[in-house]
């Protein structure tokens, strides 16, 4: 099937940083994470999981519109650096790794990242294992 780069319908992005750091260690989390909501998804939904870098998602209007899930702490991912003083706090820990979402899901946009690598592979294990994931699914309609 060709890919049209028009149609947005049923994008989820799931944004990393495109620094060296971001790439090497934020992008394989994303790509966890896009296999994760693919086993998640109800079979009638057509949702399509897609990692992205945040140049492209800042500098694209129509993709700002989209269901968006932000990886990666803000000194790596500009887009988490855009979200952190715009999207509530659902869990923060001790200043080591933060969730931010709206959990009444009207803002369908989160961002999740740790202090360093190992603190964002655990923001991800908590996103994913304690609820969030879900709640963001439902809340896009995806679930």
């Amino acid at each position: 099937m060709p890919l049209d780069e028009d149609d947005l319908t049923g994008l989820l992005l799931i944004v990393t940083g495109s620094t060296l750091r971001a790439e090497m260690a934020d992008r394989p989390l994303a790509y966890r994470l896009q296999k994760m909501i693919q086993k998640r998804l109800v079979a009638e939904v057509v949702l399509r999981p897609m990692v992205m870098s945040d140049i492209w998602y800042l500098n694209s209007e129509p993709l700002q519109q989209l269901p968006t899930i932000s990886l990666g702490g803000p000194g790596v991912n500009a887009l988490s650096q855009f979200f952190f003083s715009k999207l509530p706090t659902a869990l923060g820990i001790d200043g080591l790794l933060l969730i931010q979402m709206d959990v009444a899901m009207e803002d369908h946009r989160c961002c999740l990242w740790g202090m360093d690598h190992r603190k964002t592979v655990e923001a991800l294990h908590v996103f994913t294992e304690c609820g969030y994931l879900d709640q963001f699914l439902q809340g896009i309609g995806a679930a």
